[in-house]
């Protein structure tokens, strides 16, 4: 039998109330990844770039990037991962309370997958993790050295 290397999902949202109601959302969809939670830019880069579980190191990830973060600006995150290095395949869900077309405009352009404006609408979140090809059948990626050629 093949082992699978589950899909972490690295949450960075400064707001309790919304990254519990995310989170709510993400098991309502069928999700059962582990979610980690950073409340800042600055831990949540820490973990992302050198942290030895961290998905530049450790491998497959998907990233809900809230834009208003404290101490940065979430595309600042954005725009580190998507240079090029470990993360830029990374698929990045951008969370934000705006729904300004050139912000969402520019976060496509900086890389971003899926945008989605708080508060999150259960329908359009479950969809978006759907679209992103990380529900259910995709969700568990098999470790790399056990594909066959």
């Amino acid at each position: 039998m093949t082992q699978h290397r589950m899909v972490n999902i690295v949450m960075i949202e400064d707001d309790e109330g919304h990254a519990r109601l995310i989170e709510k959302n993400i098991r309502r969809a069928g999700v059962n990844n582990t979610i980690r939670h950073f409340t800042d830019g600055t831990s949540a880069m820490e973990y992302l770039f050198n942290s030895p579980d961290g998905p530049s190191k450790n491998g497959p990830a998907l990233v809900l990037l809230d834009l208003n973060l404290p101490d940065m600006s979430g595309t600042d995150i954005l725009v580190r991962m998507k240079a090029d290095g470990p993360l830029k395949r990374t698929p990045v869900v951008v969370l934000t309370t705006t729904d300004d077309k050139v912000e969402i405009q520019r976060c496509y352009d900086l890389g971003a997958n899926v945008y989605i404006t708080k508060p999150v609408n259960y329908e359009s979140f479950a969809q978006a993790i759907r679209q992103l090809g990380l529900f259910l059948s995709v969700i568990e990626v098999p470790d790399v050295e056990d594909e066959t050629p």
